[in-house]
């Protein structure tokens, strides 16, 4: 059997002052070394479930586990064994790419010698070895993009955390990441992923949840949720799933 390396139990998240909870009831398991992806329209409530899963943001309610930890007795044991990967730029503006990393990676733990070895190597690995000395307030999104994933995976995480990682970038940047993203999978690390773009979705994901108002609408592969909605492609059964009426929100 399978071990499971996240457990959610009846979890709910009401924000202050809103009479609607952004989370609700949600309960699911997540087998170590799984390839999660997080579907769901606008607002409804990705971002909230991953920054409750990251510690940002503490439950209204239920239960939530990270190894057999939670944050509220082993906050510190499970900040060492996950990465974030934030959809909005977790970096110094006036600082290169070389000297972000070299100093995110220092509130790690990790050790200078093996920090600047670990930095060029990912550096390089991802294209921008030769702007490593450029400040990062002159990068393209794309090169933000990937400085930002490796900022998020420089102290080797069992569990990698990614809302919206190639969003607004170019083409290649998005292949990029996208490889890197399987590298890191095929070496035993666990992803929990939001993305709009499905058909990447689709090639990365090996589960996949829909979630829409806070609630886990479907949970299976690609191929399972097609066949239970009874469409030909994933965006397809997306609709089918949540609807088509818009999702604006301000």
């Amino acid at each position: 059997m399978q071990e499971n390396i996240i457990a959610i139990e009846g979890l709910y998240k009401q924000y202050e002052g809103s009479e609607f909870f952004s989370i609700k009831d949600l309960t699911l398991e997540i087998p170590k070394g799984t390839f999660f992806g997080f579907l769901g329209p606008n607002g409804a409530g990705k971002t909230t479930l991953i920054s409750m899963l990251c510690g940002l943001i503490q439950p209204t309610s239920g239960k939530l586990e990270i190894r057999g930890m939670t944050y509220r007795m082993q906050q510190k044991q499970i900040k060492q064994c996950i990465g974030v990967v934030p959809q909005e730029y977790a970096l110094y503006p006036s600082l290169t790419a070389f000297e972000n990393l070299c100093f995110l990676g220092s509130m790690y733990g990790l050790k200078k010698q093996d920090l600047k070895q670990k930095v060029n190597y990912y550096l390089d690995y991802l294209g921008l070895e030769a702007f490593k000395h450029k400040r990062i307030d002159t990068y393209s999104g794309g090169m933000k993009r990937r400085v930002n994933l490796i900022a998020g995976i420089l102290h080797e995480p069992e569990v990698l955390f990614l809302d919206e990682p190639t969003v607004g970038v170019d083409l290649q940047s998005r292949l990029v990441i996208v490889d890197f993203l399987k590298q890191l999978h095929q070496g035993g690390t666990t992803i929990l992923y939001t993305s709009h773009h499905l058909a990447e979705v689709e090639e990365l994901c090996t589960q996949i949840a829909i979630i829409d108002k806070g609630s886990l609408f479907a949970l299976g592969t690609s191929k399972e949720l097609i066949e239970q909605t009874k469409t030909a492609t994933l965006e397809q059964a997306f609709l089918a799933l949540t609807g088509t009426n818009l999702r604006d929100d301000v």
